[in-house]
């Protein structure tokens, strides 16, 4: 029984796998431990591995192209149509199986290493933006309880911050 098609779903720690044959005939539907993943996938002659763009997908996108398999990621809300009953890790992986085959699916392009690394870099630095824009909104919403009113921008908060704990401003009650 040559297995054409896969549906992997993915996890932290179970995944489960949906494989059917080129008669559309389900041939497994188990779950595999994150350690048996690529043992399991490397007894499996070349096929077609459907995947959810998700956390880790695009890693194991690269290891099981590496072993010969076809693989596609495609945004969960497409396969979740696909869904036939209620929500478990063997429907998604089914889901996913029938989704992957469908001519008009839309898939994403499994990045590589290098584009993930910079990816990485950028959201970080958007993190960080965000988090010092939110601590400039506190510092500015707090000052103005005391009737003290900081202009906006990065560097008049960073100036007024300095004021403070140089003892050049006032205006806040002793503590």
């Amino acid at each position: 029984m040559q297995v054409t098609t896969v549906g992997l779903d993915l996890a932290k720690n179970i995944f489960h796998v949906h494989g059917v044959t080129e008669t559309g005939e389900v041939a497994f539907n188990r779950p595999l431990r994150r350690a048996q993943v690529l043992a399991f996938f490397e007894r499996l002659s070349p096929c077609l591995i459907g995947i959810e763009a998700c956390a880790s997908s695009h890693h194991w996108g690269r290891e099981l192209t590496k072993l010969g398999h076809t693989v596609r990621l495609m945004p969960p809300m497409y396969v979740k149509p696909y869904v036939k009953r209620g929500k478990s890790d063997a429907v998604d992986a089914e889901a996913i199986c029938e989704a992957v085959t469908r001519p008009t699916m839309r898939f994403v392009e499994i990045k590589s290493e290098d584009q993930q690394a910079l990816l990485s870099l950028h959201r970080a630095r958007d993190f960080v933006v965000r988090q010092r824009t939110q601590l400039i909104n506190m510092l500015r919403s707090l000052a103005a309880e005391f009737g003290i009113a900081i202009a906006r921008g990065v560097a008049r908060a960073i100036d007024f911050a300095k004021g403070i704990i140089e003892g050049k401003q006032s205006g806040f009650p002793d503590l």
